[in-house]
């Protein structure tokens, strides 16, 4: 990926599709209450609200803004030549997906329709976390995209070795994920996250340790 212009278009579609639950948040104006849910609890039920303007617009804006920060950090990587248009292609559009997802929730919720919150966040995070671990592999050494690790920038093949295996283990847990999502628990949500990044976080400073007593 050597700079945003080639991909000029990409970027433009995934922004109006991170802003597009403000059109959505406009048609509905008139059937969303003066206060929109925007947190839930472990349980899945609200526990923090914000205006409907709050909702509509700064929600979408800042996610978009969000975007546009991860492309200018990519674009002036230092190592951006080594970040694969697929790679790219993934983290502009992870946003997207929040931020619909997001909306769906928050205005459905609003409405009165009823959304298993749980079910609907961790369906979509074990796919994002499966589709992310097909990926990892592919990740050549950058400073934006991958597990950047002090020891993983360092050494290549600290890099590559860390990569493959994150690859296996996040699709791993993102299949494990999208299995137990019928359970509808944050805490499992929580748990095999905290496993996904850990298993290769270790693993990878062990390699480290490793290769370094042999110099």
């Amino acid at each position: 990926m050597n700079n945003w212009k080639e991909h000029k278009g990409l970027v433009i579609l995934s922004m109006a599709v991170t802003l597009l639950p403000i059109l959505a948040g406009l048609i509905l104006w008139n059937q969303l209450p003066g206060q929109v849910p925007t947190h839930f609890g472990p349980t899945g039920e609200p526990d923090a609200w914000s205006s409907k303007a709050q909702a509509v617009f700064f929600i979408p804006l800042f996610l978009v803004a969000m975007q546009v920060f991860c492309i200018f950090m990519m674009n002036w990587d230092p190592k951006k030549k080594n970040i694969h248009k697929k790679n790219f292609g993934v983290v502009i559009w992870i946003i997207p997906v929040v931020s619909l997802l997001v909306a769906v929730i928050t205005y459905g919720t609003a409405m009165g329709v009823p959304i298993d919150v749980n079910f609907l966040m961790m369906l979509v995070m074990g796919v994002v976390f499966f589709l992310i671990g097909n990926y990892l592999p592919k990740c050549k050494q950058n400073y934006t995209v991958g597990l950047k690790l002090p020891w993983t920038l360092h050494d290549e093949a600290n890099w590559e070795y860390t990569h493959r295996l994150a690859g296996k283990v996040w699709s791993v847990g993102g299949c494990a994920i999208i299995l137990t999502s019928f359970l509808r628990n944050a805490y499992v949500l929580l748990a095999i996250t905290l496993v996904m990044v850990l298993v290769p976080t270790v693993a990878s400073y062990r390699y480290y340790k490793a290769h370094q007593e042999e110099d």
